[in-house]
Order: C-alpha cells, then sequence, then structure tokens
C-alpha cells in the first residue's frame, strides 16, 4: 500500500488537465463543440480562465477533434496541448494530457463544454480537498431527478465508495438524487494510477472513473464536494443547452455589474460579454449588445439597442439609440447618434457631436467638431470646433486606392458638400453649400466649387407635353396642372 500525498495541504502547486477532445455531434455544426462561444469566450475558453485564475501552474488542453482549430484559437492564453488522436475514453484522455505534468501537485480535471463552473466553486473544491486531505475529491450536485447521470454511492464515513452509471444502476442505485459531475481534483499519484486503468467494459473504453477504485485500493481516501448551484456544471451538448448557457453567463454578468454599480434598466434584454469593462454609474438602456475589449467609463450612458464592440467610450459621453460603433474611440462629453456608425479607426475627441445618420471610417475629429446630420466622412482629420453640414461626404475612394483629407481647425462646410480626396483645407475656412471641392482651401479662404445657377422658364410644360400621353395614364396630378396652362 502506498502513503498519502506527504505533501503540504496548501502549499501544493495545482495542475490543470481541461478535457477537450469530443467531437460534439449533436450541435450539429462544422465548428468543433467547445469554439461554440458562450457570453464572448469560446466555451473551452471559460475552462482555461478558471485554471488561470486559480494561479495553476500549468493548464494542458486535450484536444482531438478540430485539434487545430482549437489550439489556434487558445493560442498565446499560455496553455499547453495534448492530442488525443483516438477517443478512447475520458482515461486516455487524462493520460495524454497527464504525460508533461511534473507529478508533484495536484491535478484538476475540467471539461471543454462546461463553461458556468464558476472560479468560487474550484476554489471552495480545492481548499476541501487540501484540507481534508483527501486523495481525490469529486465534484457533485443535487437534483430532484439524476437521469443521464452517474450517480454517487457513499460509505457510512461519508465517503465516496462507488460511482454507478445510470446504465449499470439498479432501481435503488437510480433513486439516488447526487450526481458526478465528472470534475476531479488529485494527488499527485493520479498520472501513476491512471496508466492502471483497464477497457475491460463493453464500449472497450478508458473510464476516469476507475480511479476511484484505483485510489482506494491504495489506502486513498475519496471525497465528494457537493455544489450548491447544480446548473454550474451543465454541458452544452446541442444548440438548446448553448442557449441555456449563454442565458445563465448573460445573468451572472449582468448581477456583477449590478453589484457594482452600473444601471441596466431591463437586465433580460442586454447582452454583455464578460470582456467587456464597465465603470459605476454608467446607464444601459434596454437592448443594448457591448461585445469584445469594449470599456465604457463613468457617467457614460448606452442609448437603447445600440451595438458597441471593441470600443472605448469616455467619461459622461452619451451613445443615443440605435447606434453602432466597431473598434472606435468616443472622448469625455461627446454624443454620439441616434442611428449613427462609427466604424474602425474613428477617434473622437472631448465634447465631439456626431448626430442622426452620420458614419465614420478611419476618421479623427477633435475637440467640439460637430457632424449633425446625414454625413459620410472617411480617412479624414478634422479640427478644433469645425461645423461638419448635412449631407457633407469625404470621397476618400478613387476606385482603386483611399486617400486621406485634414481639415483645419475652425472650418464651416456648407450642407452637402463633397470632399474630393486627397484634400488640405486650412483653419478658418469656409465651404459653401453644395460645394465639390477638388483643389485645397487655404486657411481663411472661402471655395465656392459648384456650377453656375440657370433657370430655363417654362422648360417643365414643354418637356412634359411631349409626354402627354404617358402624363394622363400615370400622373393624372401633372395632367390637371398642364391643363391649367
Amino acid at each position: 500500500m502506498t502513503t498519502p500525498d506527504p505533501a503540504s495541504s496548501q502549499t501544493r502547486p495545482l495542475d490543470v488537465i481541461v478535457l477537450a477532445a469530443g467531437a460534439g455531434t449533436r450541435m450539429k455544426s462544422d465548428l468543433p463543440k467547445v469554439l461554440h462561444p458562450v457570453a464572448g469566450r469560446p466555451m473551452v475558453g471559460w475552462a482555461v480562465k478558471a485554471a488561470q485564475d486559480l494561479g495553476a501552474r500549468s493548464i494542458v488542453v486535450v484536444t482531438g477533434h478540430g485539434a487545430e482549430r482549437v489550439e489556434a484559437a487558445l493560442g498565446g492564453e499560455g496553455v499547453a496541448f495534448a492530442r488525443q488522436d483516438q477517443q478512447l475514453g475520458t482515461g486516455h484522455a487524462f493520460l495524454c494530457g497527464a504525460e508533461g505534468l511534473s507529478g508533484d501537485g495536484d491535478v484538476l480535471v475540467l471539461y471543454g463544454d462546461t463553461p458556468l463552473l464558476s472560479e468560487a466553486t474550484l476554489r471552495d473544491l480545492l481548499a476541501d480537498h487540501r484540507a481534508e486531505g483527501s486523495a481525490m475529491t469529486v465534484l457533485t450536485g443535487e437534483l430532484p431527478d439524476a437521469t443521464g447521470y452517474g450517480r454517487i454511492i457513499r460509505g457510512a464515513g461519508g465517503e465516496v465508495e462507488r460511482i454507478v452509471e445510470e446504465k449499470a444502476a439498479s432501481a435503488e442505485e437510480k433513486a439516488v438524487r447526487e450526481f458526478n459531475s465528472g470534475v476531479y481534483v488529485m494527488d499527485r499519484r493520479a498520472p501513476e494510477l491512471a496508466r492502471r486503468i483497464g477497457n475491460d467494459n463493453a464500449a472497450q473504453e478508458y473510464y476516469l472513473t476507475d480511479l476511484l477504485e484505483l485510489y482506494r485500493a491504495e489506502g486513498g481516501a475519496v471525497r465528494a464536494f457537493k455544489l450548491s448551484d447544480p446548473d454550474e456544471v451543465m454541458g452544452a451538448n446541442d444548440r438548446r443547452q448553448l442557449a441555456d448557457a449563454e442565458t445563465v453567463m448573460r445573468r451572472r454578468i449582468t448581477q456583477n455589474l449590478m453589484k457594482e454599480g452600473v444601471t441596466i434598466q431591463a437586465p433580460d434584454t442586454v447582452r454583455i460579454e464578460d470582456t467587456v469593462q464597465i465603470s459605476r454609474d454608467v446607464l444601459l438602456e434596454p437592448g443594448v449588445i457591448l461585445t469584445g475589449q469594449t470599456v465604457i467609463e463613468s457617467g457614460a450612458v448606452i442609448g437603447a439597442y445600440s451595438v458597441v464592440g471593441d470600443s472605448r467610450i469616455g467619461a459622461g459621453a452619451i451613445i443615443k439609440p440605435h447606434s453602432v460603433l466597431e473598434s472606435a474611440e468616443v472622448g469625455a462629453g461627446a454624443d454620439v447618434g441616434p442611428f449613427a456608425r462609427l466604424r474602425p479607426g474613428t477617434v473622437l475627441g472631448e465634447g465631439v457631436h456626431i448626430g442622426n445618420f452620420v458614419e465614420t471610417k478611419n476618421a479623427r475629429l477633435d475637440r467640439g467638431v460637430k457632424a449633425g446630420h446625414l454625413a459620410y466622412l472617411g480617412d479624414v482629420t478634422i479640427g478644433t470646433e469645425t461645423n461638419v453640414g448635412a449631407g457633407t461626404i469625404v470621397a476618400n475612394f478613387d476606385g482603386v486606392n483611399k486617400h486621406q483629407s485634414s481639415v483645419g481647425a475652425g472650418v464651416f462646410i456648407g450642407s452637402n458638400s463633397t470632399l474630393i480626396a486627397p484634400r488640405s483645407v486650412g483653419d478658418a475656412a469656409f465651404i459653401a453649400a453644395g460645394s465639390a471641392v477638388h483643389e485645397d482651401v487655404p486657411e481663411g479662404a472661402m471655395a465656392v466649387a459648384r456650377g453656375k445657377q440657370r433657370n430655363v422658364e417654362g422648360w417643365s410644360r414643354r418637356y412634359w407635353g411631349g409626354l402627354r400621353e404617358k402624363v394622363d395614364v400615370k400622373l393624372p396630378w401633372l395632367s390637371g396642372w398642364l391643363k391649367k396652362g
């Protein structure tokens, strides 16, 4: 009989193996199951994040189905990978991941398709395992009906004697409500004992649950740590379960934000990814979607049904309803929308006003710039306090290349003007309404670039009179006007 792990209980290092090799056929997708996103992270990313938050010394993700895509998605996360080329069961997958472990720490087994398992629960599991001096601790839960799960059979002293799979359970064992989550924390002997797991079963697979008997045969104590919320180990095996997991995660995120001082007017209608950072006193109106590396500073307001991705919103800024921001930066006190679109590369300075149906792309607008209506501003820098009239277009594309333009400070651009890039407009210049500016405008000058107006009297009656038959049939009101003449 081997002796229990002699290492100090609280100082042992932690290694984490994430099993993520399954095909996930019930998802009915070309995308590997563990890469389906939940609240902005692929499912397997949640397991990796939990391991990182626990301070794991090493994290090994066992890949198989779609291995290249899974490994590419987790590149840069500081994890190692082990390939399970043949799907021979959970025990075999564990051994694939354990090959590179140092063999002197606790080993935690997680899964790439259970994104709801929280760091807090895992910390409690690990602390209980170490405090009790267990060789193996099984994370369990309790349900009124545990159909589909392996059942936990405890001994008189509360230790786990057996895990019985449902297909092998008696009627009495099926009545047990405590189930096996499949999450385990084990002492350093786990890799060694796992090599003894056999495949003498109907499926000829190597089951990780067999470690329980191997530990008990070695004199190790096997205990259970029961979840307070069994939903934490809810797997996402199909699209319905994926949606359920997303709903739970969205609720967690909004509740945590509200605890930290964020006002969310209709929490069930918003979608906020885990990667988003929001300061206190921010107001989120109904239907808001916040994704990616978005940062929202204190006092900002995000209007109803706005979509903000990978953007920074300054303190006190207002994003009015139905606006879309992609990789943009909005300065303090600025306001955007409604129905505005800020595309990648947009940087708005302090107090900038972007109104309804204004689109910007790779545009830098300095402090106090105003573009109130129906404009397109692409590949342009605009100086402080410049006014951009309704219908202004920066024509930045010549059919082959994009060109950059610059507009100085204090410029007034009249309505329905077009700047044909590349153009430079000096400080305090004026551009007359309706101008198509195709030359640079010096500082303080006024540009008038439009044809001289000429009124041809009686033209309409002559033109429409020649189309009298069509007018009579399709435009009766016009026919009546012609007759009056």
